[in-house]
Parts: C-alpha cells; sequence; structure tokens
C-alpha cells in the first residue's frame, strides 16, 4: 500500500482537496485513504528531540517513529515543508507538482550559489590566461562599423518592441485571481462526505469515500503541518513549573556540554604546559632556572614564620586559613584542591596535630616535597602517596611534646602539578567542643588560640568549612570566624557533604538560607557547596570528582534552584580562592615591604650608634671568623720547634713521674745497707714501672702538654687582637676537642720497649753526661727540699722574725706542730740513718714525751709531722752527697774502689735523666707526625657539629652584638625577597 502526505495548513474545508486528489487517481490504480493526521498530535518532547537533531521539521522519520502503525517507508523528502512517502506526484495536482519543483530548486539554491562562486573565481582566472594568449586583434577596427552604428541599431530595437509585442501584465490579466480558486474549491465540496478537520484537530480519522471501478475503496493519510502561530494558539500553554523545569533541563545540559568542553581544554593545556615546563628544564642546564611565583612567595613566608622582631612588624602577607570543626571535612577540601589525598587520615579521630602550611604551584609532574628535604614524592604512585602520608604523620607526632595534643611547630610543603591553581593554604587543627580522655586539658583552647593567632592577619582569607550534614546549630567554627571577621570581607564559607544533607531529606531552605548568608551570624564574600568523598577514604582524586559532577548534574537541590551553577564543585571553589588570594597579595605585598624598609632602616641606625667601628656580622659569620682562628692556631703548633716541644715534654714528665720515682724507688732504695743492695733495688722497681705504668702516664703527659701549647697559642692570639665574644666558644671547642682526642694506642708499646733499655743502662760515657746527671739531681733536689721546707713551716707557723715584723701569731695546732717536729728531730737525730717511717715505740715514746709537755697530739698527727720532717732531712742529705760527687766521674769509672764515695744515686738520676730524654724525642715525633693532625680533624670535627647544632651555637654566641646583627640580617633577607617578589609580580602585571 502506498501513502502520500499532503502538505499545507489545513482547515475545515480541506476536504475539498481530498476529493479532487481521489477523482484524480479512480483511473489509475487502486489506493485507499486511510487518515489525516495533525502536527498538532506531537508532543513537546518530539519537537525538543527534533530540534536536537538538527532536522529540518518534524516530519522526518526520527520524530514520526513513535507513529509505527502508519507503515511509512523510510524515503522521506523534505523540501519547504513538502514530504512525499513513496509515491509520485498527482498529475491533476498541478498546484504541488509546482510547488515540488520550487522546493527542488531551493534545495540546490546553495549548490548552484557555491558553485557560482567558485566558477565565477576559476572563469576570471582562466579569462585572465587566455587574455594574454590572444595576439592583438587591433587591425579589425577598420572592417567593423563604429559605435553609432551600434547605438542606432539599439534604437530601432525598442521602437521594434513597442509596435508588435503586448504591454506588461497581459499575462496576470488573464489568470483567475486566488479568491475564485478558493470560491471553486468551495464549490466543489459540496455533496461529499465528512470534513476531514473540523476545526484542525488533533484526532486521527479513517475516511471512507466512494468505491472505484475496481471496488476498492480509496484511503489517504494527511498530515497537515500547521503555521508556528497557529500552532501556538492551538496548544495549551505549559505552567511555570514546567517552564522552569524544561529550562533547568537545558541548562544543566548546556553547562555539562561546557563543562566537558573546558575539561577537554584544560587537558589540552596542561599537556602543552608541561612540555613547555619539560622544554625549560632542558634548556636549563645552561642557565639558572628562575623562580615561579608562588615559590617566591612562600620562600618569603618561610623567613616572616622564623622572624622575631623587637620592633613588633607584624606579618600581614596574605595566606589561606583552613578552618573547621572536627571531621568537617576541611583536610578533604584541601586535597581536592591539591588533587592528591596528602594527608593522613582517621575515623572520628583527630589527625591534624599541627599546622600545615601547603604551597600549591604548577608543574610538568605532580610532585610534593617537605621544605627540610630534598626527597620529591610522585603523588601519581600510590606507594609514593602512602609514604608522604606517613611522613605527615611522623612529624606531626614528633612536634607534639609530652602531655601536649598539638603543637603550633609548622609543617611546611610544595606540591606542585598541571593545572594547580597557585595559592598558600595552612590546615590547622579542627576545632573541638569536648576534650575526651586522652587529650591534653587545654586542647580546646589551644586550637581556638591557634586559630585566632592565624586569623588576627587582617591580609589572611580564612576558608571556613561546615560540615553539610549536621545541624547548623552545632557549628563551632561560624562563631570563631564571626568574631575574627565580622564583615566578611575576606571569608569564604564552603558548605561540605552536601550528598549526604540531600540523603538524609534535609531542609534545601535551610541550605539555601546557608548559601545566602541568611543563617548563620556571619558573612562572607563566597558560598560554595562541595562534595569531597563517598565515605571511602581509599577512593582517588579522580573518582571523587566525577561523583561530585555526577551528583551535582543530577541533584534536586540544583533542579529546584537552590544550588547555583557556579557555587558548586571544588573546582570553582579553588579557582574563586586563588583569585580572591592574588587579588589580596597584590594589594598588601607593598605596604609589608615598606613596613620591613623602615624597619631595617632603624636597625641600621641602632649598630651605627652602638658599634660604630665593627662589621655587621651575624652569628653564622662570626662562628665562620672564629672558626678561621681556631684552625689557624692549630696550623700554628707546626712553628714549634722540636726542641721546644722537647723541653716542653721532659718538663712535664719529671713534674708527672718526680714523686713517684723519689716515694716508691729512691727513698725505699736509699735504705739498703750497701751499694750492691741499692742497685738491685733501683734496677728492680725501674722494671716494674716501666712495664706498668710509665708508658701510660707519658701518653698522659702528651695529651696534657699538646693541650697546653694550643692553648698557649689561643692564649697569646687573644693578647694581639681579643674580641670577647669568642672566649665561650674557643673554650668549648678545645674541650670538646681534647675530649675526644684519643691518642694512638701503639704508642705506649713503642715507649714500653725504649723506655726500658734507657733504664737499663747504667753506664755513663764522658764527664760532661756526669756533669748533666749531677746538675739534674741538684736540681730537682732543691725544689723537693723546698716544698718540705715550704710545707713544715705552713704547718708550725710563723717564726720569730715573721712574728716581729709581720705581726703574725702561730695557732694552737701550729704550736703542737712545731713541738712535735722539735721531738722529731730528736729522735732523727739520734739515729744516723732512719727508716722513712716511724715505728710503734718511736711513736709511743713521742707521744708521751709530748703529754709531759702538755701536747696532747695523736699517732697521725705524729705522722703527718714525721713524712715532712724526715724528706726534708733526706734531701739535705742527698744534696750533700750530690756535691760531694761532682768530681767524682773518675772514682766512677775506676768502680769507686778505695775512694770512700758512693755516687750510686748520681747513676740513677743518669739513667732517669736519659729515659726522659728518649721519651720526650719520641713524643715529640709522635706529636709533630701524627697526633697534632689528629687534634686537627677533631677540631674541626667539632666545629662542625656546633656549626649543625644552632642552639649550642647560639648559646655560644650571644650578647647584643649578635642579636642586633642576627635582626638587622634577617630583615635585609625579608626585604630583599619582598622586593624580589614585587618585581616580578609588576612583570606578570604587565
Amino acid at each position: 500500500m502506498m501513502h502520500r502526505l499532503v502538505p499545507g495548513v489545513f482547515g475545515p474545508k480541506c476536504q475539498q482537496c481530498l476529493q479532487k486528489s481521489v477523482k484524480a487517481y479512480h483511473s489509475t490504480k487502486n489506493i485507499r485513504i486511510n487518515a489525516l493526521i495533525s502536527h498538532h498530535s506531537l508532543t513537546r518532547q518530539d519537537l525538543y528531540i527534533c530540534r536536537l537533531l538538527r532536522l529540518p521539521h518534524p516530519s522526518s522519520i526520527q520524530c514520526m517513529s513513535r507513529y509505527s502503525m502508519l507503515r511509512l517507508p523510510k524515503t522521506i523528502y523534505n523540501k519547504n515543508r513538502l514530504a512525499v512517502y513513496g509515491i509520485p506526484f498527482l498529475r491533476s495536482a498541478s498546484h504541488l507538482r509546482l510547488l515540488a519543483t520550487v522546493s527542488r530548486f531551493l534545495r540546490l539554491r546553495y549548490l548552484v550559489l557555491g558553485t557560482t562562486v567558485g566558477g565565477g573565481v576559476a572563469l576570471n582566472k582562466t579569462y585572465e590566461s587566455w587574455k594574454d594568449r590572444i595576439p592583438d586583434l587591433g587591425w579589425l577596427k577598420e572592417f567593423l562599423p563604429d559605435r553609432k552604428y551600434f547605438t542606432q541599431f539599439g534604437e530601432r530595437m525598442k521602437a521594434y518592441r513597442s509596435n508588435y509585442l503586448p504591454e506588461k501584465g497581459w499575462l496576470k490579466n488573464k489568470l483567475p485571481s486566488w479568491k475564485t480558486i478558493s470560491d471553486w474549491l468551495d464549490e466543489g465540496s459540496e455533496g461529499g462526505s465528512s470534513t476531514v478537520f473540523g476545526d484542525g484537530g488533533d484526532s486521527m480519522w479513517t475516511l471512507g469515500l466512494h468505491e472505484t471501478e475496481a471496488g476498492s475503496t480509496v484511503t489517504m493519510h494527511v498530515l497537515p503541518f500547521k503555521s508556528e502561530a497557529s500552532q501556538e494558539d492551538t496548544q495549551p500553554k505549559p505552567s511555570d513549573k514546567q517552564r522552569l523545569e524544561q529550562i533547568q533541563d537545558e541548562m544543566l545540559k548546556v553547562q555539562i556540554t561546557y563543562q566537558k568542553e573546558v575539561e577537554r581544554l584544560e587537558k589540552e593545556n596542561r599537556e602543552l604546559r608541561k612540555q613547555l615546563l619539560l622544554r625549560g628544564q632542558k634548556n636549563a642546564k645552561k642557565r639558572t632556572m628562575r623562580k615561579s611565583l608562588i615559590d617566591m612567595y612562600s620562600e618569603v613566608l618561610d623567613e616572616l614564620a622564623d622572624y622575631d622582631s623587637s620592633y613588633n612588624t607584624q606579618d600581614h602577607l596574605p595566606r589561606v586559613i583552613v578552618v573547621g570543626d572536627q571531621s568537617s571535612g576541611k583536610t578533604s577540601v584541601l586535597e581536592m584542591v591539591a588533587q592528591a589525598r596528602i594527608f593522613p587520615r582517621g575515623s572520628g579521630e583527630m589527625m591534624t596535630r599541627s599546622p600545615v602550611k601547603v604551597t600549591l604551584s604548577e608543574g610538568p609532574y605532580h610532585i610534593a616535597q617537605f621544605k627540610d628535604s630534598n626527597r620529591e614524592f610522585d603523588l601519581t604512585k600510590d606507594t609514593e602517596l602512602a609514604a608522604l602520608r606517613k611522613e605527615v604523620e611522623v612529624r606531626m607526632k614528633s612536634s607534639v611534646g609530652d602531655a601536649k595534643t598539638v603543637s603550633s611547630d609548622v609543617i611546611s610543603m610544595t606540591v606542585k602539578g598541571p593545572g594547580i591553581q597557585r595559592m598558600v593554604l595552612v590546615d590547622l587543627p579542627g576545632i573541638i567542643s569536648t576534650e575526651t580522655t586522652g587529650m591534653a586539658t587545654n586542647t580546646r583552647d589551644s586550637i581556638q588560640r591557634m586559630c585566632k593567632t592565624y586569623m588576627e592577619n587582617p591580609n589572611a582569607i580564612i576558608l571556613c568549612i561546615q560540615d553539610g550534614s549536621l545541624d547548623a546549630e552545632r557549628s563551632n567554627v561560624t562563631d570563631l570566624v564571626s568574631q575574627m571577621d565580622p564583615q566578611g570581607k575576606r571569608t569564604i564559607f564552603v558548605l561540605t557533604k552536601v550528598d549526604l544533607a540531600e540523603s538524609s531529606l534535609y531542609n534545601p531552605d535551610r541550605i539555601k538560607q546557608i548559601l545566602e548568608g541568611k543563617l548563620f551570624p556571619m558573612k562572607a564574600l563566597g558560598y560554595f557547596a562541595v562534595v569531597t568523598g563517598k565515605g571511602n577514604t581509599n577512593d582517588s582524586i579522580h573518582t571523587i570528582k566525577e561523583f561530585e559532577e555526577n551528583f551535582f548534574r543530577s541533584s534536586k537541590l540544583f533542579r529546584e534552584g537552590v544550588l547555583k551553577p557556579s557555587q558548586m564543585t571544588t573546582r570553582n571553589l579553588s579557582m574563586a580562592v586563588s583569585e580572591c588570594f592574588w587579588k589580596m597579595v597584590k594589594e598588601s605585598v607593598e605596604q609589608q615591604a615598606d613596613a620591613f624598609k623602615a624597619t631595617r632602616f632603624n636597625l641600621e641606625t641602632e649598630w651605627k650608634n652602638i658599634f660604630p667601628r665593627l662589621r655587621e656580622l651575624d652569628r653564622d659569620e662570626l662562628f665562620e671568623k672564629a672558626r678561621g682562628e681556631i684552625l689557624d692556631e692549630v696550623i700554628n703548633l707546626s712553628q714549634v720547634t722540636p726542641q721546644q716541644w722537647e723541653e716542653a715534654f721532659s718538663k712535664k714528665l719529671w713534674d708527672k713521674m718526680s714523686t713517684h720515682v723519689f716515694e716508691n724507688i729512691y727513698l725505699p732504695a736509699s735504705q739498703a745497707e750497701d751499694a750492691g743492695t741499692f742497685n738491685t733495688t733501683i734496677d728492680i722497681r725501674l722494671k716494674h714501672w716501666a712495664d706498668q705504668q710509665l708508658p701510660r702516664k707519658c701518653v698522659e703527659v702528651g695529651w696534657d702538654t699538646l693541650q697546653e701549647e694550643f692553648v698557649k697559642f689561643v692564649e697569646n692570639n687573644n693578647n694581639k687582637d681579643h674580641d670577647p665574644i669568642f672566649d665561650n666558644l674557643k673554650d668549648s671547642v678545645i674541650c670538646e676537642s681534647m675530649t675526644k682526642h684519643k691518642w694512638d694506642e701503639k704508642a705506649e708499646d713503642s715507649l714500653r720497649v725504649i723506655q726500658i733499655n734507657a733504664l737499663e743502662d747504667r753506664s755513663v760515657s764522658d764527664k760532661q753526661q756526669w756533669d748533666q746527671a749531677i746538675q739534674f739531681m741538684e736540681t730537682t733536689l732543691k725544689d723537693k727540699l723546698k716544698q718540705a721546707e715550704s710545707a713544715l713551716r705552713s704547718m708550725v707557723g710563723p717564726g720569730t722574725r715573721e712574728q716581729w715584723l709581720y705581726w703574725q701569731y702561730k695557732s694552737l695546732e701550729q704550736k703542737n706542730r712545731a713541738a712535735t717536729k722539735t721531738e722529731l728531730e730528736r729522735l732523727l737525730q739520734s739515729k744516723n740513718k732512719h727508716k722513712p717511717t716511724l715505728q710503734f715505740d718511736e711513736l709511743t715514746t713521742a707521744r708521751k714525751n709530748l703529754q709531759t709537755q702538755g701536747v696532747e697530739v695523736d699517732s697521725e698527727f705524729i705522722r703527718e709531722t714525721w713524712y715532712q720532717l724526715y724528706r726534708q732531712d733526706f734531701f739535705k742529705k742527698a744534696l750533700q752527697t750530690a756535691q760531694e760527687c761532682r768530681k767524682g766521674f773518675y772514682h766512677y769509672q775506676g768502680g769507686f774502689t778505695n775512694s770512700g764515695l758512693e755516687c750510686n744515686d748520681v747513676v740513677l738520676f743518669w739513667r732517669l735523666q736519659k729515659m726522659l730524654q728518649i721519651t720526650s724525642n719520641a713524643l715529640r715525633q709522635q706529636v709533630m707526625n701524627n697526633e697534632a693532625r689528629r687534634l686537627e680533624r677533631n677540631i674541626k670535627d667539632v666545629l662542625e657539629d656546633i656549626s649543625d647544632d644552632k642552639q649550642t651555637m647560639q648559646r655560644l654566641l650571644t650578647g647584643k652584638r649578635v642579636l642586633l646583627a642576627e635582626e638587622l640580617k634577617r630583615v635585609r633577607q625579608i626585604q630583599e625577597k619582598l622586593e624580589e617578589f614585587v618585581q616580578a609580580l609588576n612583570k606578570e602585571k604587565q
């Protein structure tokens, strides 16, 4: 069965045209005229789908797919509201064929027009090329008529037209008018069947006409296309709610399309910027890479964070301060802005325990790095993200001291990546209402005090985070923010967890009031609604963003007009915060630079008044100066001559061992009855001493001598150009380095061998050595005698001369000492060779004799007096022996036979002197070859340790001069960085 779709605007009399068409078909084929379908029956949705598909009119097969009962074929021709389904035009309907011809012509108008323009251009070029090839035809002018002839020919043709052709408009007068045709159609409709359209209605009827010669019924489907004006008049107008829903749907679809296009362009932009940054890094091998603007600004903030000024120059540079109640989602918002999950997470417990300053900047790779570390964390890898979160957690726990929950120590980190908005954010611990058992007692007050400190900055941007899934009355942060910024000139309000609020049937009017600033007693620059997760901590940022976009795309809050497109998604939030941040930076940075410029001028004036002749050296520069002086003094040890080293070692060695030699070797051996016993005792005791104690004592002497010589050089240098500010540092360095200095362990073994060999040699080869031994013995005995006499004098008190001349008096103890001394002198004179110690009976006799004199003393008192008295007597006798042996060298060579001299004491001192000389020489070689260098290394290590320990350096180098220079240096650094940043900012504006 064939179908035809008749075009036109149909009314009550359209059945006349239908009958005309049916009569024309009686002689050709059997055709059924089924029905007429009104275009008005198509719904608004069908029309909208047609507009989306960019169809010329809803008469296409796509729009008519719902009317499958018509069984229309797929061949469709759409020409100026003319649609023919499967059959040719009726020959009797000449006006339809005319319309079809016009429509075909209009269909080809664009092709013809384009072809005409293109052909004209091509023809012009061809004509120019041909024109160049045509030969000169000027010679034809002689054979062609002139211009006057052509003018006369034109006038004759006009006269011919006026005489023989009909007048203009003759065809129009011959044709019937449109009114006549309309009346003819009305007359032809009389006596016909019922009307196809009574009033142009919407229903579809089946119109049965008369039977043809073959007896078949003719039926036709007619679909009238009304004009837009008539369609709007007949259709019922939609309600306001339907119109609002339709507009919202169209707006949402347009926004989705726009957002996808923006994401595509941003992705392409990120890739291009990444390639440019990578290309810049490759080219940076030959030149220094220029810092980004946000990195320069972050360095200024780091300098200001460590700055403590006596002039109270406050830090008023902008930062984005993220504050909110605990578990309100503020850390999640920061992660969405940073496009990475960089913070440790916990379910309901406090995770942010200290301020975290995050500097966001754009870069080719998505990485994170701490301020005090060179390690870069790749944020595109899960393992690196986990390591970063673990590092943040460790730093937070280490910053929290004992019995504390939060800390004010700032953790600084930088996050770079493609497409990240440039800004500096500070994440603060969440505000709590109740302190649990595991928290410190002042945790709540400490958190609020910390938040107030950061928000007191008049240029700080407050990012107020409010949990949208909780009742507004439970908010703590809004009251705190309204106190710090009552006018809301620097506050941005963020409502999180909007998806939970919608799913829990939260009142949309309250959300609308919140986002319009009418519910909370606070004001803000802007209000935003975000979704920061689906409740799963393992979701990636990309997954959360897709969830957020899908939620807002289908959200009832958006469809009902509660949420505005500009107030949704973290993307819009980050762009708004970044724009506000840089606006405040541009407005305040120059004022801050001027403030530090004035502070610098005040500090420089103060320095000139207090220290006019000194350079402005800060603590680090002073330390470097002291380091150089100390190392120079170590090098000066090489200027000590070998003779000076040996003399110093020899003197120090004898001072260290002389007491042991006299008390444990010389005095016991002097009790021998003959020379053989004396020498045997001396050999045994010297051998035992050299094996056990002597090498170790010599190493200690070498260590002490090296330290004394080094200190001596330091003190001599201080006398030349002494700076008292270095005294504490130098003393500490010397003490620490000498404590670390350990003498070579092999030195004792080598010293033991040479000392034993030297002490075993009892041969004095010449008279000069003998005289040197005598001189050494006398010098030593005189020193010991003076010490003994001085000790006795202090015991017995002043003599008669001192009492008369200096008015000095003896104490009771001194009187008892004098009486005891007198009694013991009688005992000492009674025996020619007394032992160093008193016997018991001698002690008893002396005590009883003193008691008869009225002096009550104990045995220990008597022994103390005897000790000094005996040594005085012994040293006198030994000194007398040394004087007698001055000329005894020749008797020594003869073995002291028949000479009556016993000069074995001189041989003992010769052996000791020789041992001292050899030991001093060995120690000198060890010091000059090894130990001085090891001392230098130890001093360098100590200085390096002090330079790394800022607290120790601050303790050793202090004072008004240091503090003023430190502050001046810091102010200069901040001012220079501020000026550098201002210059870079002005260049970017240009």
